[in-house]
């Protein structure tokens, strides 16, 4: 007796062969397949769009939805080039701003270091009637001239290697913002293009460029914000100097101080020349001008009558503390005009002049006065700077201008600059990422075209 293997296949008309059978399988497998594709082009909840897919009879090819966000991901690397750019520029020409007003307070006090010395060096030479300092203290000022001078060339050499050391570094640092802004940008840039043609090769090469440049930008990022922390620490540091000002310390590099026995030596000796040379001139009006000698009694005797000439006020005692004028002494600045008025009309030869009118002084004789009083005077008036370089007053009144009016600045800058490079990191980020979607769906969509109908 036979015995069935069971009834095999069947359709509506009638069991399947093998071929039928074959083709029948391949159907099922091509229609799973493109169920697949129109999921991933439409999503699982649009059922109809997918459905659409699978029974339409074109030529199979999806509408991509992913480019609204690639656009959107190619925009955000300029939001971030435009911060970085902004917080940069700012950066830079606040820290400049800065280090040239630092090197302005420094050749300030060069320039007024070298004056005084100047100042001393003519004091050394002037001379009434042949009177001139003492041989004792024109050595001294020949002393404290070279230390000054000394001090000044250093101390210049000082201000310009740090501000072109700090104008380097920052220039450099805006270079290289600069660069990573236009390589993250043309990026992005060329990214979206690359991924909108379907240029899968240009895009995977972009893919791993962008990875090693998101990494230097990441690191920069890093650095920026340790510079952020640098700048607000050394802000603070210059606040605590002003308040407890220290010897060789780290702001050294930003506006050092001048050597303290080199300034107390300067104003000791500014005030005993300004004495000197105050002794010498009312020694002359003293002890010549305002005598009456006999006409035959010169060089002393030049014909010099009428009222007696004003002597010149000394500003310090003998121990060089500070002094007011007396009743009839004249001061440095009104000593000229005063002067003029016992000023005689002169005869005779250069040297041996003598008045032909009422007068206590000759031309010559005045005119070493005048310009022994204006010496004096300008040695007086450095007495204040000299005493703001012996407790270092100059760089105190720089950093807490500094403090003050930049400090703020370079702060929310060096901020800024961070920002930028955070958006541009994460913004490059999203754009690779979005690369690697778009170009991954293109391939499905290839594939899910090139499936048979």
């Amino acid at each position: 007796m036979e015995t069935s293997s069971g009834p095999g296949p069947t359709s509506p008309s009638g069991p399947l062969r093998f071929g039928e059978s074959e083709r029948a399988v391949l159907s099922l497998r091509t229609l799973a397949t493109l169920s697949t594709c129109a999921w991933h082009a439409g999503g699982a909840d649009r059922g109809e769009e997918a459905s659409q897919v699978i029974f339409s009879t074109g030529s199979g090819e999806l509408e991509g939805t992913d480019r609204p966000p690639l656009g959107v991901a190619d925009l955000n690397p300029r939001a971030g080039c435009f911060v970085l750019n902004a917080g940069q520029e700012s950066f830079h020409r606040s820290t400049i701003g800065t280090v040239d007003y630092v090197e302005g307070q420094g050749n300030l006090t060069v320039d007024n270091l070298r004056n005084f010395a100047g100042s001393l060096a003519a004091a050394k030479n002037i001379g009434v009637d042949n009177i001139f300092l003492p041989v004792d203290v024109q050595q001294k000022i020949d002393i404290v001239e070279e230390k000054l001078n000394s001090s000044a060339n250093e101390f210049s050499a000082r201000i310009v290697q740090n501000s072109d050391k700090f104008k380097n570094v920052m220039d450099k640092m805006q270079y290289y913002l600069m660069a990573v802004g236009v390589i993250m940008l043309g990026l992005a840039l060329l990214g979206f293009v690359f991924s909108v043609l379907g240029l899968q090769f240009l895009v995977s090469l972009l893919v791993i460029a962008g990875w090693v440049v998101l990494t230097v930008t990441i690191s920069m990022a890093g650095g920026f914000i340790l510079l952020h922390n640098v700048v607000g620490d050394t802000c603070v540091a210059m606040e605590e100097w002003v308040t407890h000002p220290q010897d060789h310390t780290a702001l050294d590099d930003i506006l050092p101080c001048v050597n303290v026995a080199t300034a107390n030596e300067s104003l000791h000796r500014s005030e005993e020349v300004t004495a000197q040379l105050v002794a010498l001139v009312n020694n002359v009006i003293v002890n010549i001008s305002n005598r009456d000698f006999p006409p035959g009694f010169k060089p002393l005797w030049f014909n010099q009558s009428g009222p007696l000439m004003p002597v010149l006020c000394n500003p310090f005692n003998p121990d060089m503390t500070a002094r007011k004028c007396g009743p009839g002494e004249v001061t440095f600045s009104t000593a000229p005009d005063e002067w003029k008025r016992f000023e005689c009309q002169v005869a005779g030869d250069a040297g041996s002049e003598v008045c032909t009118t009422v007068g206590r002084v000759t031309p010559p004789a005045y005119n070493q006065m005048t310009a022994a009083a204006s010496i004096s005077m300008g040695l007086y008036e450095f007495g204040p700077f000299l005493m703001q370089l012996q407790d270092c007053t100059f760089v105190r009144e720089t950093f807490t201008s500094i403090s003050v009016n930049n400090c703020p600045g370079l702060e929310r800058y060096s901020r800024l600059v961070y920002d930028g490079l955070m958006l541009m990191s994460v913004s490059v980020m999203l754009s690779v990422v979005f690369w690697m979607v778009h170009t991954r769906q293109r391939r499905r969509r290839a594939r899910c075209g090139k499936q048979p109908g």
